[in-house]
């Protein structure tokens, strides 16, 4: 039997699993942009506005699995102040401009996940997930074998639509 090794998603399963809780922070969609923008590298967060930002999902579904965060804490989508939803889905239009001028997917699943009973892995946290499809992009390895084979590194992915969300930015 070949094996595919993904040591980086162990932090993933013991997140999910509930182990090692003392390592795990309260929130990593607050904890992120709230380190500055001198860390948005090492953070993946690619935009930030005045009341939510886009960052990389560390576990993607696919390359190129964006998420957008209000940068408030909350879990209420009924409850969201209007200036930031409507930035919210601001970003996550530029993000799908940005993904499909990069990456020329056939389609996206765009969404939110509210409440743990919805399948919110953050359930007190609202963001919206943007994750772009191909046609033929599901196989038989996450059906098979449970695993996710991803193309690119998530550094490479960054480094490509960084220049995307600079330029929307800037108007070009």
């Amino acid at each position: 039997m070949d094996r595919l090794w993904t040591p980086w998603r162990m932090a993933f399963i013991e997140q999910a699993s509930g182990a090692a809780p003392a390592a795990r922070p309260a929130c990593f969609l607050c904890a992120k942009p709230a380190e500055g923008p001198e860390h948005d590298r090492a953070n993946l967060l690619l935009c930030r506005g005045e009341r939510a930002y886009v960052l990389m999902n560390l576990y993607p579904y696919n390359s190129g699995h964006l998420m957008i965060a209000p940068y408030a804490h909350g879990g209420d989508l009924a409850a969201l102040p209007d200036g930031t939803a409507d930035e919210l889905f601001a970003l996550t239009r530029r993000a799908v401009a940005a993904l499909g001028a990069e990456y020329h997917p056939d389609g996206f699943n765009v969404g939110m996940n509210l409440g743990q009973a919805a399948g919110a892995g953050v359930p007190d946290h609202l963001h919206v997930h943007v994750v772009p499809r191909w046609n033929g992009d599901t196989n038989f390895m996450p059906v098979v074998g449970e695993t996710k084979v991803l193309p690119e590194p998530l550094a490479q992915t960054y480094d490509r639509l960084l220049p995307r969300f600079h330029a929307q930015a800037a108007g070009t």
